[in-house]
């Protein structure tokens, strides 16, 4: 366990040196709250913002953190030779992997604070769903994650640099995060349904901002992912 803490306590420091990954994980969230929190312009219906949009930044930076952000990060790293070296220490494949999507969730907890906070003062009144959120958040992180270090692991830095932003943004307009599935037309919602980003969206809606059960489809579909996203990138990860 020695060579993973460590590990775990370098990707975490290494993170918060990097003033874009802190603005991604940290300011974009805070400033899209603030803003479409207080500029009654999303399709929400006649309730405060917030009340919809806390729990979709929440999702969304769940999204930003574990896959896009672990995901540039670690492709930079092995396009400069820094994992090929990783590769030759007792850390091995797997328990990098597991480092680098257990300091994910510790920056997540970072971000779920200053998140919820900037909700509160914004007029939030989150309901009492906190386990299930807990739960859903950490499935989702396995599988960002595992989306994230798959890109990584088998594209060119600069490639999967484009590669990661494109896909965020494709997740973002089907996930129900800032505009409800809804209002998307339905063959376009049936298909976000299988993804991860609308599955984390609607079970933290559900959870934190209706207090209503999470749906069954929600925890199928982050459990598949979990599972999937990690496998997917154990199995096709490079060094170099």
């Amino acid at each position: 366990m020695r060579p993973l803490a460590a590990q775990v306590t370098a990707e975490v420091r290494m993170t918060l040196k990097r003033g874009e990954s802190v603005l991604l994980t940290l300011g974009i969230p805070v400033v899209l709250i603030v803003f479409f929190g207080s500029v009654h312009v999303l399709p929400t219906g006649s309730g405060k913002p917030i009340t919809f949009l806390a729990p979709g930044v929440l999702a969304l930076a769940v999204m930003s953190t574990s896959m896009v952000n672990l995901s540039i990060a670690t492709g930079f790293e092995r396009g400069y030779g820094v994992l090929k070296r990783l590769g030759a220490t007792p850390l091995g494949r797997p328990r990098l992997l597991a480092a680098k999507i257990t300091a994910i969730v510790m920056l997540e907890v970072i971000q779920a604070v200053v998140l919820v906070a900037v909700s509160l003062a914004m007029g939030w009144h989150p309901t009492s769903g906190a386990g299930p959120a807990v739960a859903v958040v950490l499935l989702a992180t396995s599988g960002f994650g595992g989306i994230g270090l798959l890109l990584a692991g088998v594209l060119k830095a600069e490639v999967n640099l484009a590669a990661a932003n494109g896909l965020w943004l494709v997740l973002l307009l089907v996930s129900g995060m800032l505009v409800p599935l809804a209002k998307l037309p339905g063959w376009l919602a049936a298909v976000a349904r299988v993804l991860p980003a609308a599955a984390l969206s609607q079970a933290l809606h559900h959870s934190i901002g209706l207090g209503t059960p999470v749906p069954g489809w929600s925890w199928i579909v982050l459990g598949a992912w979990a599972i999937a996203g990690p496998l997917a990138a154990a199995l096709t990860f490079r060094w170099e």
